[in-house]
């Protein structure tokens, strides 16, 4: 049996991961991660922001940038068209609309077929692009990027998978756009690492690539 640490467990990241996180550069370079707490260098490893593990103690320490939340939603904006015509295209061809039925049952079982359908969809979109490269297509339009908070490593796939549902879940069967804006919004107001509420429950953050 393998005793090598399964993905996104808090241990660092394969050599050959290209966004693994880089080590902090020497004080005096002018790095902006360099001395973030008043000149004072941060020990390379120490307490986790969650509570527990193997943080660096400035997380961010060695990523790019955060990436700004406004792009962040203009990204989510375009991945949802993206996915949504899908949606629309596979529910019309199989007939599953809500539109063109009377009967309540009838309406509230198609109804419940279409949420079904774009959940299942909008889960298997983010999962296999975030395990893959870190990047929806709108996050790769706009030059952005999920890292792992603890290492800056592309997510694993069970770490995309949480991620994909505390974000779509809730928007396929329950409160729709109402759940994206609240989710996502937070990390308008959420400091240091602008994190939205499926961030928190994947541990991760978006940067700038």
């Amino acid at each position: 049996m393998s005793s090598e640490p399964p993905p996104g467990s808090g241990q660092q990241p394969p050599e050959d991961d290209p966004f693994r996180k880089q080590p902090p550069p020497e004080q005096g370079s002018g790095s902006p991660y360099n001395a973030p707490h008043g000149g004072a260098q941060p020990p390379p490893y120490g307490g986790d922001p969650y509570g527990g593990g193997s943080y660096p103690s400035d997380p961010l320490a060695g990523m790019p940038p955060l990436a700004d939340s406004g792009k962040r939603t203009l990204a989510r904006i375009i991945d949802m068209i993206l996915v949504g015509i899908v949606v629309w295209l596979l529910t019309w061809g199989f007939g599953v609309s809500e539109y063109d039925v009377d009967a309540d049952e009838v309406e509230y079982g198609k109804s419940f077929a279409q949420s079904a359908v774009a959940a299942v969809l909008y889960i298997a979109y983010d999962t296999f692009l975030m395990a893959k490269t870190g990047q929806t297509l709108g996050k790769k339009w706009l030059k952005m990027r999920v890292a792992n908070l603890d290492n800056g490593s592309t997510p694993s796939v069970q770490t995309a998978l949480v991620r994909s549902l505390v974000l779509w879940i809730p928007f396929a069967f329950c409160c729709a756009c109402i759940w994206t804006a609240i989710s996502g919004g937070v990390s308008y107001f959420d400091k240091p690492y602008k994190q939205g509420l499926h961030d928190k429950a994947a541990k991760t953050v978006v940067v700038t690539t």
